[in-house]
């Protein structure tokens, strides 16, 4: 039997122009699952009920902070997209190839699934532990695909504080799932219906 090596592992970057439809989702899904798992064990390890942080806020203020919030961002991310150079902004075409023939339904299910497995570990579990500050640099670091350029990573990090800054302002976890969850919708919307026409 051939002794196994960590040494014998080669890790080669992933050309997203060989990824299939059926590995990027599985990808999407697998690390969307870990996500949300993670999240509810560290917060069943901080002695938290993940029920009461997911609790509906009796007050629609959350709507306010999480429309306004998500507002902001698309005009900050149209500005972007305009005033930035293209090859600045490159996300290695993960995001085209994940929204570019995706109908509508799988669309809003990928949002809203990514909105609460993200939100519930980075707001409700590591923003609890280490404040929004650090939290949003792991944030943007585990955003990997934008690490080869300084603006998209500037950009998620403060997203990310936003995210934050509207979790401890409204106290519900709701604010930043909804503002979330508009901004990869109408991301991969206009990622769809832009190369559709």
């Amino acid at each position: 039997m051939k002794k196994f090596k960590f040494g014998d592992i080669k890790i080669k970057k992933a050309d997203p122009q060989h990824l299939t439809d059926k590995l990027l989702l599985l990808n999407l899904y697998i690390t969307q699952g870990l996500t949300l798992f993670i999240g509810l064990i560290w917060i069943l390890l901080q002695k938290r009920n993940p029920f009461d942080i997911l609790n509906f806020p009796g007050s629609d203020k959350f709507l306010l902070w999480g429309l306004g919030l998500a507002g902001i961002m698309l005009i900050v991310d149209f500005l972007l997209t305009h005033i930035v150079p293209e090859e600045s902004m490159d996300d290695g075409g993960i995001n085209d190839l994940l929204f570019g023939r995706r109908p509508l339904w799988h669309i809003i299910i990928i949002a809203a699934m990514v909105a609460i497995c993200e939100e519930l570990l980075f707001r409700g579990a590591i923003q609890y532990a280490f404040g929004p500050y650090w939290t949003s640099i792991l944030f943007a670091v585990i955003h990997v695909r934008y690490l080869r350029h300084w603006i998209p990573t500037g950009w998620v990090f403060l997203s990310s504080y936003g995210l934050g800054y509207i979790y401890i302002h409204t106290g519900t976890l709701w604010a930043p799932i909804l503002c979330h969850f508009l901004i990869d919708l109408f991301s991969g919307l206009v990622i769809r219906y832009r190369r559709e026409s």
